[in-house]
This record gives structure tokens, C-alpha cells and sequence, in this order.
């Protein structure tokens, strides 16, 4: 089979959501520039909109926000009530939308734990549920289609940084990947998570001061991620070439996990 119909995903429709920037927009803009009809979510309206247009000028395909907020069961009805007004189906959903929370330990609020874990675990659970009808309406053995949750080298290894929450809360999200590969395969949607390492976002930025130097000297590679490493992945998982992969936890870090422990000079 050739490698344009194996990694082809033009045609599809698909959600990510905190599509407006960092690992989102990397997301949105490789599967734009692959012919595929995207909606992007993000809490703040203004610039959503504006990032939503961006995009679709520079893709010249279609980029369709809507602002709602996924830690709450009201934003996940208004998204899902949204997209089944405008669509019969979808082929992907990228459960990208996260929060962290940096405090330390003595003070580590019950606010900063609940606003990490309402986004990140059961918004994925409650979203993936409530969109379960229309991922599976199209969906096949020869054409399943897919789930990707972002996940967090943070939950493989042991953070360096006190935001206790988050790395809880993405080996949280790592398990559940694996749960909900298991109850859906059989409704031909394919589940799998992503556990990316560094990579350029707002997130990660504010707490390095937006100067990645450091971590790029100690990572394996020698740099962070760029949007061709995440968007490559998520295109693989998406398309033909990936539909034998299911449950999996693929990590996009340069190299942290895979080498952890081992003197490579």
C-alpha cells in the first residue's frame, strides 16, 4: 500500500479539544492540512474565534470553534449538543483540553485538586461518553474510529516540579485509556493516549519563563517537541496505518521515558 493511502485521513471530521494553542493547535493544524473538517474547543472565547479563522485561512479547510468549558457537565452538553447539530458523525476525538496546578505540598489546595481532575480525568470520561453515539455511528471493522487522550510523560515518571495533581491525574488518564479501549473496541472506536514530553505551550512555558534551554540540554534529543513530532503521531493513530493499535500509551518525549536510567555516553 502506498504511504499516501496508509497515513490518509482527508474527508474526516474530528474534535480536539484545547484546540486554540500549545499541543492543541499542533493537533488542529496537521489534520487541516490534511483535509480534515476540525472543531476546536477552548474556555476563552476571543481568542478561540480568532485562532479558529487563522487557521482555516491558512489551511484553507474548515476550523470551527466553540468556546464552552470541559470541566463542567454543562460544557460537555454544550459541546456534544453542538456537534450533533452540525454533524451525523465523527471520526476522532483528541481529548487534549488540560489543566496543571503548581503549589507546594504543605499548601496544595483542595480548589487546585479538583480543578486538575475535573478537566483532566473526568472530563475525558463524561466527554468520551457523551460523543460515544456519534463516534460510533460511522464507524466500522474496516473504519473504526478514534479516541487519542493526551496524556503526560508526568504520568509515567515522577515530575520534578510540585503540581502533586497533575502527574496523578495523567496516569489517571493513562488507565483510563486503557479501560475505554476495552469497553469500545467492540463498537469499532479505537482508544489510545499520547504521553507527550516537552513541548512548546502556554503551560509548560510559564513555568520555565518561556526559555526552554534547560530542558532541551537534558533531553535525549537535544530539543522539545515540534508540531510535525505530535501532529505525525496523531495522523498515524488516526489513519489506516494505525488501525491495529489499541490501548496504547506511546510516549512523544525525546526519549525521557524510553532511556530513563540507562548512561547512554
Amino acid at each position: 500500500m502506498k504511504i499516501t493511502e496508509l497515513f490518509d485521513v482527508s474527508g474526516k471530521v474530528a474534535i480536539v479539544t484545547g484546540g486554540s494553542r500549545g499541543i492543541g493547535e499542533m493537533i488542529a493544524s496537521g489534520f487541516l492540512a490534511n483535509d480534515v473538517k476540525v472543531y476546536i474547543t477552548a474556555r476563552k472565547e476571543k481568542p478561540l474565534l480568532k485562532k479558529a479563522e487563522e487557521l482555516s485561512t491558512k489551511y484553507g479547510c474548515e476550523c470551527i470553534p466553540l468556546a464552552c468549558d470541559l470541566s463542567t457537565m454543562d460544557g460537555m452538553d454544550s459541546l456534544t449538543k453542538f456537534i450533533a447539530s452540525k454533524e451525523n458523525h465523527i471520526d476522532f476525538l483528541i481529548n487534549n483540553a488540560g489543566a496543571s496546578w503548581g503549589e507546594p505540598y504543605t499548601d496544595y489546595s483542595e480548589k487546585g485538586w479538583d480543578k486538575v481532575m475535573d478537566l483532566n480525568v473526568k472530563g475525558i470520561f463524561y466527554l468520551t461518553q457523551k460523543l460515544t453515539p456519534l463516534l460510533s455511528a460511522n464507524s466500522s471493522l474496516e473504519t473504526p474510529s478514534r479516541v487519542i487522550n493526551i496524556g503526560s510523560v508526568d504520568g509515567l515518571n515522577v515530575p520534578v516540579i510540585e503540581a502533586y495533581a497533575y502527574g496523578t491525574s495523567k496516569a489517571a488518564v493513562h488507565h483510563l485509556t486503557r479501560i475505554l479501549a476495552k469497553r469500545l473496541v467492540g463498537e469499532n472506536i479505537l482508544v489510545n493516549a499520547i504521553a507527550p514530553g516537552p513541548y512548546e505551550s502556554m503551560m509548560l512555558g510559564s513555568a520555565v519563563n518561556h526559555d526552554y534551554s534547560f530542558i532541551e540540554s537534558r533531553n535525549p534529543r537535544k530539543r522539545i517537541g515540534s508540531p510535525e513530532d505530535i501532529a505525525g503521531l496523531v495522523i498515524f493513530l488516526c489513519s489506516r496505518a494505525g488501525a491495529y493499535t489499541v490501548g496504547a500509551i506511546i510516549p512523544s518525549d525525546g526519549g525521557l521515558v524510553g532511556t530513563a536510567g540507562h548512561d547512554l555516553s
